[in-house]
């Protein structure tokens, strides 16, 4: 019994020891935990001020925070329609980084890095297919596709012969489908997967891309070279004008590559002949690239560049005849120095969807899912009979899919019916189906599936993940207090018009004009439009408006400019204040620019005086603010009184 005591005394204290409270606002605890926590988080690189000072300044702020968010609380600021959307949608941006197969994910950033490790170099045929089509309609492209691929492996036809002959890529057909070396993800997921699955020497199957039908050769492989920094001297061919330009340009490549070969330095050699715009005042230097960024002939040359200011020979393509010098190589980045920007684009790629699909099912299984195919494809035998043409054509009515209440799919021990997807699509399209009707429909079925899915996801991650729910709480917190602010502070200080004015009557010694004048600045484009105005000045009773619309035509539109104002003559010295005299106009004066300003002044004002309101009403607000902030946190404090236990928070300072 004494040992079961001294156990129960010793887990006591232990338990003080972890959730020590360090003060309370009000009849609310704060643990020393939460405050370490918080302040650690908060400070500046990483390494807090443990100082006595540092801790009492945050404490003072961290202790004001906690009030306010008991206050929005209490207000329920946080059952608003506006923080509730802003609420999900934050929440919906942030799930996307906790709804799917991590360990996938990890095997996908891998995957990129092995590949990047090697060149591959494919020639390709393509056989064009919307993915928009009509599922019939990709019979004929595929068929296409599997005759050239059986006539190729089965000796019967040539690779590059059946490319520059049937492929419907216009650049890569010109070279019987070689497309040259790339690496990891620099083409769509399915084509990047079929060039570094094939053997060298092979042809793969048929597959689709959103561009229609391949298949792929594998011509080479070779280890990665990298990244490569040139600089080019560039001659354009224009090819519209015949053999004598090819011949004009052949001739000024050769004489730029003969003064180099002679010493002549390099950069002047690009000022003298370079017709490259981007790179001409850079002395010929292009940006750093890998393989796959270039023309493949360019790249060729580039990469094959032995030792830094090693030059070329004149190399051609498409964008003329170029010269190249070698800057520097660099080869492949090491894994960890690439990881981030792997992850990052790997969460952007199509190979995304493999780990979330993973994701997915594995939450399927785990809710007991189950799909009820019959009662689906009666659902769609409804939708293919809609008229397609007429004034009704591609639109259904909700109310004719009422009656239909049979289970789509069950998942997490709930069914989900036809009427209720026909209700989430009639809200997506507004009652319009554009397309395939059998695609459209199991697009908005897996749409819907995977909402239903992420939603139960979302909310469990807020019970079940710490992290995730404390960015939710740390956000919801933010906007809370925002619309807090906003009713307390920054909106009534603009609404409270009695309040501001009342403010405003006790301040307005404190906002003053200057000695100054009042009037009217007139800035002229040139001489003639001054002489112009001047005749115009003399005349009585001109108001400012006639006498823009005569001077600003539309074939000159800004030839007079007049802005009115109050100026202080401590501020305004574009005139002596001898010249600025009250119901005159000034001589001009010719600015820097060749324009010419006249000023007329309206009044002179040789005492100082109090700024209007209106004249100051930002200073006012702005302060009005202020106090209104004060005060607010004064009146929270007398109602949530801090109390702090000294002893431990004297245990932080260090």
């Amino acid at each position: 019994m004494r040992k079961l005591i001294l156990f129960c005394i010793a887990f006591i204290v232990l338990g003080n020891t972890y959730a020590q409270t360090l003060f309370n606002y009000g009849n609310n605890n704060v643990s020393k935990d939460e405050f370490l926590k918080v302040y650690q988080k908060n400070s500046i690189n990483g390494k807090p001020d443990m100082s006595e000072k540092a801790l009492r300044e945050y404490l003072d702020l961290y202790s004001l925070f906690k009030m306010k968010v008991k206050e929005a609380r209490i207000q329920r600021v946080d059952t608003m329609s506006s923080i509730n959307y802003e609420l999900t949608n934050y929440r919906k941006q942030l799930a996307k980084n906790y709804l799917t197969d991590e360990q996938m994910t990890e095997k996908l950033i891998k995957e990129v890095y092995d590949r990047m490790k090697e060149d591959v170099r494919v020639a390709h045929i393509l056989v064009y297919s919307s993915q928009f089509v009509q599922s019939k309609d990709t019979v004929q492209p595929y068929n296409k596709i599997d005759s050239i691929y059986n006539a190729i492996i089965k000796g019967k036809a040539d690779f590059a012969a059946m490319a520059e002959k049937y492929s419907d890529d216009p650049d890569s057909k010109k070279r019987g489908g070689d497309i040259g070396y790339f690496t990891s993800l620099q083409t769509v997921y399915q084509f990047e997967n079929a060039a570094y699955t094939t053997p060298v020497g092979k042809v793969s199957k048929p597959f689709r891309t959103q561009f229609g039908y391949h298949i792929v050769k594998v011509l080479d492989r070779r280890p990665a070279v990298g990244q490569v920094q040139v600089a080019q001297v560039l001659v354009n061919i224009q090819k519209s004008k015949g053999d004598e330009a090819v011949q004009e340009a052949k001739k000024k490549i050769e004489t730029a590559l003969a003064e180099l070969k002679a010493g002549a330095n390099f950069e002047d050699v690009v000022k003298k002949y370079s017709e490259d715009k981007f790179s001409i005042n850079e002395g010929g230097v292009l940006k750093a690239f890998g393989v796959g960024e270039m023309t493949p002939s360019f790249e060729k040359v580039a990469f094959g560049l032995k030792k830094p200011g090693d030059i070329s020979e004149p190399v051609e393509t498409e964008y003329g005849l170029h010269i190249i010098k070698l800057i520097s190589k660099t080869p492949l980045q090491s894994y960890e120095s690439l990881r981030t920007m792997i992850k990052k684009k790997v969460e952007n790629d199509a190979r995304s969807q493999t780990a979330k699909d993973l994701y997915i099912a594995k939450i399927k299984e785990q809710n007991g899912f189950k799909e009820f195919n019959d009662n689906y494809q009666e659902l769609l035998n409804k939708i293919s009979v809609l008229p397609d043409t007429g004034k009704t054509a591609n639109t259904f009515m909700l109310n004719d899919f009422r009656n239909m209440n049979k289970t789509l799919f069950t998942f997490n021990k709930k069914e989900y019916t036809q009427f209720e997807l026909m209700k989430f699509m009639d809200n997506l399209t507004r009652g319009r189906i554009m397309g395939v009707r059998s695609a459209v429909l199991k697009d908005v079925y897996n749409l819907y599936l995977n909402n239903i899915i992420n939603d139960y996801q979302e909310y469990r991650l807020i019970e079940e993940n710490a992290e995730f729910k404390a960015f939710m709480d740390d956000y919801a917190d933010g906007i809370m207090l925002f619309e807090l602010m906003d009713r307390n502070v920054w909106s009534k200080a603009s609404k409270d018009t009695i309040g501001l004015k009342a403010f405003y009557e006790t301040k307005k010694n404190k906002y003053m004009w200057e000695p100054g004048f009042s009037g009217a600045i007139y800035t002229f484009k040139n001489e003639t439009t001054l002489k112009e105005a001047q005749k115009l000045f003399s005349k009585k009773d001109v108001k400012d408006e006639d006498f823009m619309k005569k001077l600003n035509t539309e074939e000159n539109p800004d030839a007079v400019t007049v802005i009115h104002g109050r100026y202080e003559f401590s501020k305004y010295k574009d005139f002596p204040q001898s010249e600025l005299i009250k119901g005159k106009f000034t001589k001009s004066k010719k600015n820097e620019n060749g324009s010419y300003s006249v000023v007329r002044v309206d009044d002179v004002y040789n005492t100082p005086m109090p700024k209007s309101l209106i004249e100051a009403k930002g200073y006012i607000v702005a302060e009005y603010q202020d106090y209104l902030e004060k005060k607010w946190h004064e009146e929270l404090r007398a109602k949530y009184p801090v109390k702090l236990d000294e002893t431990v928070f004297k245990s932080m300072v260090k």
